[in-house]
């Protein structure tokens, strides 16, 4: 979250940020509630230590009737500290739920925009590939190849259901194992992360509120997560680093879960959205710097370009405009990969980077001359399986149905070709 003391000073600015990004926020309505939050609080703290020093005084050798009058007193404090401590819980109910709402501001370099078609088209890689058949798409050459079974995985899970099986399990594998070594070299420390984890970690990094209908709840009332960045976010909850330690830099596993809510009717069929899938996400933590933040942005979106190209897939890279940026982003890339089937670029993984956005509510500091200073938090997707095999299958089919497999995934794979 943003801190409550530059809001204040930066009203008119923050309320063109929720404008840029086309948010409904009353600020206003905040510093209004934010008076009376503190009013409360001096008001709670004052009769606390009344009611303190009059404990104290009934200890000490007083008559009986000074005793009388004084515990006589402490009640009438109780009673108004009931009273305050009441009101202070509702105003501190509504300041909280009005500033989990307040989104983080944009760069001055990203480009203003309505939605997803202004998002403004940076670079293109590769050159999409001219066959001289009609390409197939992924279901039916997966289908051939019985790499993958649809109508099992609808009856086991229901629909967007899938297995992967055959050379389908495998080519999966071997992109992970590939990926693995590919950004371990590029200094992460690896992680196997839960999925399973607290309702209050959601909101840390700005996927609650707004994502719940997206999110896949347990019975505990908390949440299956949607990719790595929460857990790997909440491993240093309520913290206080070491600054020589910065940047951490982390690369975490896990399976990722999406209900894709509000995608009914795209997509359907297909590796494209599914449920459940597996992902391996860069994470970093760094010192309160924004030219720090910039430049590590870039390196970690570099590191997947660079995955990509090492795979040979054609793709391009999109600077996400104000009114499509989400609420916690200060800046944002999405790299999407080309799908002949489709003729278009299919998104395949994005990187971001929040300022002290998330720190704040995750409370993760490090001491710098004394000071405790909130981290600046990025990540980026290192690759996502099993949406990866749509366009690695697509652009790499033959006239014959076979599929060709890249040279750096051979060796991981066990064979050249699909056949």
């Amino acid at each position: 979250m943003l801190d409550i003391t530059f809001i204040r000073d930066n009203s008119k600015l923050v309320k063109e940020g929720a404008r840029k990004k086309h948010i409904e926020i009353d600020i206003d309505r905040l510093l209004f509630v934010d008076v009376e939050r503190r009013k409360l609080l001096a008001s709670v703290e004052e009769k606390r230590a009344e009611q303190n020093n009059a404990t104290a005084r009934v200890s000490e050798g007083i008559s009986d009737n000074e005793k009388t009058e004084l515990i006589a007193r402490m009640k009438e404090i109780k009673d108004n500290l009931q009273k305050s401590e009441k009101k202070l819980k509702k105003v501190m109910d509504e300041w909280q739920s009005i500033m989990l709402k307040v989104p983080n501001m944009p760069s001055m370099s990203v480009p203003e925009g309505d939605g997803e078609d202004d998002n403004v088209e940076l670079k293109t890689w590769g050159t999409s590939p001219r066959f001289d058949f009609e390409p197939k798409n992924h279901i039916e050459l997966m289908e051939m190849h019985d790499m993958v079974d649809f109508k099992r995985g609808i009856k086991v899970h229901g629909f967007r259901g899938y297995f992967l099986k055959n050379d389908g399990a495998l080519l999966s594998w071997a992109v992970l194992n590939y990926a693995r070594d590919f950004f371990h070299k590029r200094n992460f420390m690896p992680f196997i992360a839960p999925a399973i984890v607290k309702k209050e970690y959601f909101y840390g990094t700005g996927h609650l509120p707004g994502d719940a209908n997206d999110l896949f709840k347990t019975q505990n009332e908390d949440y299956l997560s949607g990719t790595a960045e929460v857990p790997m976010m909440a491993y240093h909850a309520d913290e206080i680093l070491k600054k020589e330690t910065l940047p951490l830099r982390y690369l975490a596993f896990s399976p990722c879960f999406r209900r894709e809510a509000g995608s009914h009717g795209k997509d359907t069929k297909g590796l494209v959205r599914v449920h459940e899938f597996y992902k391996l996400e860069q994470l970093i933590l760094c010192e309160a710097s924004h030219e720090e933040s910039e430049r590590l942005h870039e390196e970690i979106n570099r590191n997947t370009e660079e995955f990509i190209e090492s795979l040979e897939l054609p793709y391009r890279q999109l600077e996400i405009c104000t009114g499509d940026l989400k609420s916690a982003h200060v800046r944002s890339y999405d790299t999407e990969l080309w799908v002949p089937s489709e003729g278009k670029y299919r998104e395949i993984g994005s990187a971001s980077y929040y300022h002290d956005f998330q720190a704040r509510r995750f409370n993760i500091r490090y001491a710098e001359e004394g000071v405790n200073k909130y981290v600046h938090s990025l990540n980026a997707t290192a690759i996502a399986t099993p949406r990866v095999l749509v366009a690695l299958i697509e652009n790499n089919q033959k006239a014959n149905g076979s599929i060709v497999i890249p040279k750096v995934l051979q060796p991981y794979f066990g064979k050249k070709t699909i056949e």
